[in-house]
């Protein structure tokens, strides 16, 4: 099987090379598509040899040295190039952010089989995104450890037994923090996950809950479910990555350990299995599961998201970008922690135009939205 990669330097594209290098026998890279770290993809390109590369920029050039045969781009074009190369039977979608939402669309657009782990393309782009794969005949299989799970459990199930499914949240580092002290938040405590390995954006999206309202809209796209059947519980130990209730009291679970090369694994091999992916669950020594209900006024990125998925037309674009701008003004210190929520609702109350879906129309709403939160204060 041959896979291209968008965001091979990022965290899930390391986790995915790892994977593939175990299974050479299975598995040939032929594209690679990477952000701005042209050191790491020089290492990648050196060991792969693939067909395609694509870097943000051109500024990394100097540094690429690839092997004869290999076509190197740059830019959104470059990733949409790699997306749709003619080789690839498999494209990991793993781009960070809206700068996704491109590539993945040109993926899909080609035919591929998709493995997502970008959730805000589906966020901005959910309906055209589904309509496209269907024209396509695209297959999307979430890489996100909630969605592999609910994808792994809905297996020859019917929609209409289906009484919930119900997204699990480690809850990040500030579960018990009380709303005084997340004002006092600093942006290398909310880096500080207990459980993951991820990187910064998906992390400080992860302290704020808004990786999950990301997914609440993700999950809506992916399994046709109404946002009253989507449910959300903390579960600190992120064992249990997502469970589905049927509507005969049942209620279905996935656990493994929270390492991103499961779902990973799943992604590239199902509906078969890899051997020997991820250590094994000791649950003596495990001992117990926690849940609890999450609490919308410490987080309330939650109830936004369930907003902008009950309003629906763009507010999911404007809840997403306005939430980029918010986080960077954290991280850049301008702003506080609860005020990356505060930040968001102000923009999501200033938008009134929940018409249009196209692309352009999708396009034309990101760039409002981040001027709008660029602006704010």
């Amino acid at each position: 099987m041959k896979i291209a990669i968008l965001g091979s330097t990022g965290s899930i594209g390391k986790s995915t090379l790892e994977v593939i290098e175990k299974y050479p026998e299975k598995y040939q890279v032929v594209g690679l598509s990477a952000g701005y770290n042209a050191e790491l993809l020089q290492e990648q390109i050196s060991k792969h040899k693939p067909g395609i590369v694509s870097l943000s920029e051109d500024s990394g050039q100097d540094i690429l040295n690839v092997c004869s045969g290999t076509e190197v781009l740059y830019g959104v074009e470059g990733a949409c190039k790699v997306a749709a190369m003619p080789e690839a039977d498999v494209v990991f979608a793993a781009i960070s952010g809206s700068a996704g939402l491109l590539p993945t669309l040109a993926a899909v657009k080609a035919g591929k089989t998709v493995a997502l782990a970008n959730k805000e393309s589906l966020v901005m782009a959910g309906e055209l995104m589904i309509s496209e794969a269907k024209k396509s005949n695209s297959e999307i299989i979430p890489v996100d450890s909630e969605h592999s799970a609910i994808f792994q459990l809905l297996k020859d199930k019917k929609n209409e037994d289906v009484k919930n499914i119900i997204l699990t949240a480690s809850g990040g580092p500030f579960l018990g923090a009380t709303l005084e002290e997340l004002e006092n938040v600093l942006p290398e405590e909310a880096l500080m996950h207990p459980r993951w390995k991820m990187g910064s954006k998906v992390t400080i999206d992860s302290a704020s809950m808004m990786n999950k309202g990301l997914e609440i809209i993700e999950a809506h796209y992916i399994f046709g479910m109404p946002a009253e059947k989507i449910k959300v519980i903390v579960h600190p130990q992120s064992i249990v990555h997502s469970m589905v209730e049927f509507i005969d009291g049942t209620v279905f679970a996935q656990l493994s350990r929270p390492d991103m090369k499961a779902p990973i694994a799943y992604a590239l091999s199902c509906p078969d299995r890899l051997d020997k992916i991820v250590e094994p669950l000791n649950f003596a020594e495990i001992g117990k599961l926690s849940f609890e209900d999450p609490d919308y006024e410490r987080f309330p990125n939650l109830r936004l998201a369930f907003r902008a998925l009950e309003t629906g037309g763009l507010m999911p674009v404007i809840m997403n970008s306005a939430n980029e701008v918010a986080v960077q003004k954290f991280c850049d210190g301008l702003i506080g922690f609860t005020s990356i929520s505060k930040l968001i609702e102000k923009v999501m109350d200033s938008f009134n135009d929940y018409g249009g879906r196209s692309l352009d129309d999708i396009i034309e709403a990101d760039k409002w939205a981040r001027e709008k939160a660029i602006n704010s204060t």
